[in-house]
């Protein structure tokens, strides 16, 4: 799953490393060691049909305009169903975006307790994780975080994790036009696994509330 992460990428860093245009003013992005959901988060989009690729802020929470009652705020989708889903397949189909990132925590069993782990690129690159986005019933925008089964390093933490895209798969991915799933599903890859590494961090990033940049370093 993804339910925390950290960016603290400068807009500069990140619009350079999409290799895109996006539209200006960028936003002004504060260094977050311990974003959880329920919060503002940063997100590449085209925020309405023609407009600008632009980085915005999301909720992290996705329940459409047309859910009721007691229907569910996941921020999480799995890749396998998102597209078949009658609660995501709209949202798949027309309102993909990249949540970027730096890394991502999970949590491992270790002798009865759950030691904290930060997950990121070798090369310290930003990753840009996959998402879906929707117009919620308060109008603001609300995103959920596509994840699939872990491969590489990252098994060794959890069973799943989120889906980081490679350099290739941004473009499409973004783009409103492309909607059948088959020919994304050809055009769009996840980051190859041998480029990420992890590490224990303190659990002082079990509180939401912590932040700074001493959630991410080494223990």
């Amino acid at each position: 799953m993804c339910g925390r992460y950290d960016l603290h990428s400068d807009p500069a860093r990140l619009s350079q490393a999409l290799r895109l245009p996006l539209a200006q003013p960028e936003l002004d992005l504060e260094p977050r060691y311990n974003v959880a959901p329920g919060t503002w988060i940063a997100a590449v989009r085209h925020p309405d049909e023609g407009a600008p690729l632009g980085l915005d802020q999301v909720w992290w929470g996705y329940r459409p305009r047309w859910a009721t009652g007691k229907a569910p705020e996941p921020i999480n989708a799995k890749s396998e169903g998102v597209a078949t889903s009658r609660y995501f397949r709209a949202a798949f189909a027309r309102h993909r975006c990249l949540v970027p990132a730096d890394g991502w925590y999970e949590w491992l069993q270790v002798d009865g307790r759950k030691q904290p782990h930060y997950l990121a690129r070798r090369d310290r690159e930003p990753l840009w994780l996959a998402g879906i986005w929707t117009e919620r019933p308060d109008g603001a925008p609300g995103c959920a975080i596509l994840t699939e089964p872990a491969r590489g390093c990252a098994a060794e933490i959890h069973d799943r994790m989120p889906m980081a895209l490679d350099d290739a798969s941004l473009e499409p991915w973004l783009d409103p036009h492309l909607t059948d799933r088959e020919t994304l599903r050809h055009v769009v890859h996840h980051l190859d696994a041998e480029l990420l590494t992890h590490w224990a961090v303190s659990t002082r990033v079990n509180r939401p509330a912590n932040d700074g940049p001493d959630l991410i370093e080494p223990v």
